[in-house]
């Protein structure tokens, strides 16, 4: 069986396909792919892959936009870390999915699923539409602004003004442009989700960095990029080899 993957964590994909040899050493990995962008290149082309895993947050956008370009009549098993709740969408638009982290049983069990009833034979474009619905999901909607608190005065700060967000010990942080230096109540990952993937980009774990924020680029051993930016900040921010490849690309979008 030949399985094309959508992932854009390099170790979550890998873990995926030692699953699959695990439980199938007949299966063929055709590529691992980890964005929008190069899904569509992808399956612009000849697509032989029987079955697609396709994660739901790409590095650059949410995977049902690579519907927006495509009609797609392989059949997916979408995996993603959403809970038990809204993943309940899956099931009324009768797709698969698989939360994360992955477990074996499960995954097996959606192979002998897919294998005897040939789960998802048509096309599944009209769908896409109800599974965003449910799922809360806005493909073309962005955050503009954040409420901060600076003591005692609650303070709109415009996404623009941000140059980047960052992890410290535990806290999410933004800098704007001006370098202040604000709180914000929620998860690096919700930021992510929330903010347009043309001007932001997470470039690591502890990262999100505005495009025009990025004044230099340096390389590092390993492969690795180290990337200046201003307002400066007094850590090295680096970009692993992994993610070099579609960091240029954005930059260069």
């Amino acid at each position: 069986m030949k399985v094309l993957i959508v992932e854009d964590e390099v170790t979550a994909g890998e873990h995926l396909e030692f699953l699959l040899k695990s439980i199938d050493p007949d299966i063929e990995i055709l590529a691992i792919l980890d964005s929008v962008k190069s899904s569509i290149a992808y399956l612009s082309k000849t697509n032989n892959a029987e079955l697609i895993f396709m994660d739901i947050h790409l590095s650059d956008g949410i995977s049902f936009e690579i519907f927006d370009e495509l009609k797609i009549a392989t059949s997916i098993i979408f995996t993603t870390a959403y809970d038990q709740y809204a993943m309940k969408a899956f099931k009324v638009n009768s797709i698969d999915y698989l939360l994360k982290p992955i477990n074996k049983s499960e995954l097996s069990q959606a192979i002998e699923q897919f294998k005897s009833v040939k789960l998802l034979e048509k096309p599944i474009n009209n769908q896409i539409e109800n599974i965003i619905a449910s799922l809360g999901l806005e493909k073309k909607s962005f955050k503009l602004t954040y409420l901060v608190q600076k003591r005692d005065v609650f303070l709109p700060v415009k996404v623009v003004d941000i140059a980047y967000f960052y992890i410290d010990i535990g806290i999410v942080k933004a800098v704007t442009f001006d370098n202040t230096t604000f709180v914000i109540n929620e998860k690096l990952e919700d930021i992510e989700l929330e903010i347009d993937s043309k001007y932001f980009h997470r470039v690591n774990r502890q990262f999100i960095l505005n495009k025009n924020a990025i004044v230099e680029i340096k390389t590092y051993f390993n492969g690795k990029l180290v990337v200046t930016v201003n307002p400066s900040f007094n850590d090295r921010i680096e970009i692993s080899r992994a993610k070099v490849k579609f960091f240029k690309e954005w930059l260069n979008s």
